[in-house]
């Protein structure tokens, strides 16, 4: 793993989107739940999250796509459909970029895993905390201390 080095870039397949990290992650994580398997077309999803102050897109206009619901929502590239980023209602102050969508990703290990309820039987992470859901809402503050202390 090597170090992260700030700002981040990185984009869709087609490169209409761009985006850019300029604060350093709160959480790596994987999420095993079947949305994320069907979305990725994977075992599991993997992202990052990051301070709303600290990412933008710096080119191209995401669509909300994937689920299209009142308190999620998954934004694509509208040209190669790309699943770039999740932002939450009632969660502004972070969005979950897809780690995959950036340029470097060598420094990422996801930190948590979440849903391993719904996990493929034979799909692992080397994720440090493992979750049959989601942690509840006030393991959050301790888990982002613990990640940047260690990152």
């Amino acid at each position: 793993m090597s170090a992260l080095n700030l700002p981040l870039e990185g984009g869709c397949r087609c490169g209409q989107v761009r985006l850019k990290i300029s604060a350093k992650p709160l959480l790596t994580m994987a999420c095993h739940c079947t949305g994320c398997q069907r979305m990725t077309a994977s075992a599991y999803s993997l992202s990052v999250a990051i301070p709303s102050e600290g990412f933008e897109v710096t080119e191209g206009e995401p669509v909300v796509g994937g689920l299209h619901g009142e308190f999620l929502h998954h934004y694509f590239c509208p040209h190669c459909m790309s699943w770039l980023f999740t932002r939450m209602d009632g969660m502004e102050w972070f969005v979950n970029v897809r780690a995959t969508m950036l340029n470097e990703v060598s420094w990422f290990t996801p930190f948590i895993e979440t849903w391993t309820s719904e996990k493929l039987p034979w799909a692992t992470t080397p994720a440090k905390h493992s979750y049959a859901a989601l942690p509840a809402m006030d393991e959050y503050e301790g888990l982002t201390k613990e990640y940047m202390a260690q990152a």
